[in-house]
């Protein structure tokens, strides 16, 4: 199983745009897929997480409001859509995999790449 996220770059503050994660291998729909940001310096931190079906969402505070997290089990894709972005909302952003819905990284059982988000002010 292999996870790729894209969608990344550079953006303005209060701009938006749309963080893609592809899933190769495996039953994607089985599985919970979350969101999750590091900025430089920092630790990895929970962004949002979607349920197996879709039907539930998770976010941290910093985010609700401004951020869906979303998927297409037929595509086998979940995206991220980021919109009002701040300065703070800069950092590499992986997607994951997990079995149940979890804010810890450590839960994780299968991690994308990452892709870098920077939100200039």
């Amino acid at each position: 199983v292999q996870l790729q996220a894209f969608g990344g770059g550079l953006v303005q503050a209060g701009d938006s745009r749309r963080l893609s994660c592809a899933a190769s291998g495996g039953t994607f729909s089985r599985y919970v897929m979350g969101w999750f940001r590091q900025a430089p310096g920092k630790e990895r931190e929970f962004v949002a997480a979607i349920s197996s079906g879709g039907g539930t969402t998770y976010y941290t505070d910093s985010v609700k409001g401004r951020f869906t997290i979303s998927r297409d089990n037929a595509k086998n894709m979940v995206y991220l859509q980021m919109n009002s972005l701040k300065p703070e909302d800069t950092a590499v952003y992986y997607c994951a995999r997990s079995i149940n819905i979890t804010t810890t990284p450590q839960a994780c059982e299968i991690w994308g790449q990452g892709t870098q988000v920077t939100v200039s002010s």
